[in-house]
């Protein structure tokens, strides 16, 4: 393993990992993000990635960092120093390593679909958490709106937790006309619906709809969903976390199907 030793903010390969962590844009445009962690660089590795560069703060531990670096042979491997380092992480308490990588872009499955459909998400936390959800319980597609957060943020991957480079996405869509043009039933999760959310069949091709932290779903969207529904809240609270109430709605979609039977008695 050759590394490249770096000490100046102006050096191209820093400026460019500065901008794909700040700018939404410039991950756009380059179809790039970069990746905080050890963890995420092995889910990305097994997932069939290859970084382009892979970057160390120079007290990261070199051993382990040559082992990952063995499973990349065609990055670019570069030490900074910490404090150069931090300047590029994205939490107060570095990790240590990052990693520059494409965009991964999985195959929508040919199961029963089961679509997570996302409206407006704004907090990246939020949204990697659902995201992480929605790949753990199988999900077949995510479908994410205009307005959502960036998927690839680094905050976004970081809630992920690897769902990104596993779950197929669809972002920037108009989702009344994709829930209009949806197959299967679409069921918009919202407050004060007299359906319940427990007394409806999900063993069949199903999207699960669900809006911004605050205002919920628009209009246009309940109005082409095929149903509204809530999820009983026995407790004084007014709402679920929407991040919570889609992994709910996601396991009780996965309860039924175990089961093969739709309804819960």
């Amino acid at each position: 393993m050759n590394e490249t030793a770096i000490s100046s903010r102006d050096n191209p390969i820093f400026k460019r990992l500065k901008k794909l962590m700040e700018s939404a844009r410039a991950r756009r445009d380059a179809q790039m993000s970069v990746l905080d962690g050890e963890h995420l660089l092995i889910a990305y590795l097994d997932a069939g990635g290859q970084p382009h560069t892979l970057a160390r703060a120079a007290s990261f531990d070199a051993l382990r960092f040559a082992q990952l670096a063995a499973r990349s042979p065609q990055a670019k491997v570069i030490v900074l120093p910490d404090a150069l380092f931090a300047e590029l992480a994205p939490v107060a308490t570095p990790t240590g390593m990052l990693a520059e990588a494409a965009w991964l872009a999985p195959p929508e499955i040919a199961n029963t679909p089961l679509v997570v459909v996302l409206e407006d998400i704004q907090d990246p936390g939020n949204l990697g958490s659902m995201l992480r959800t929605a790949a753990a319980a199988g999900a077949t597609l995510a479908v994410l709106s205009r307005g959502c957060h960036d998927a690839w943020s680094p905050k976004a991957l970081r809630g992920g937790q690897g769902a990104q480079f596993v779950l197929p996405m669809r972002r920037d869509v108009e989702l009344a006309a994709w829930l209009n043009a949806f197959s299967g039933q679409s069921i918009a999760l919202a407050l004060g619906e007299a359906n319940d959310f427990y007394a409806q069949d999900y063993v069949g091709a199903t999207a699960l709809v669900v809006g911004n932290e605050g205002s919920g779903l628009t209009a246009a969207v309940t109005l082409n969903a095929s149903r509204c529904a809530q999820i009983p809240m026995p407790g004084r609270v007014e709402s679920l976390n929407a991040s919570a109430a889609l992994a709910v709605a996601m396991f009780e979609v996965v309860r039924q199907r175990r089961s093969g039977r739709g309804v819960a008695a």
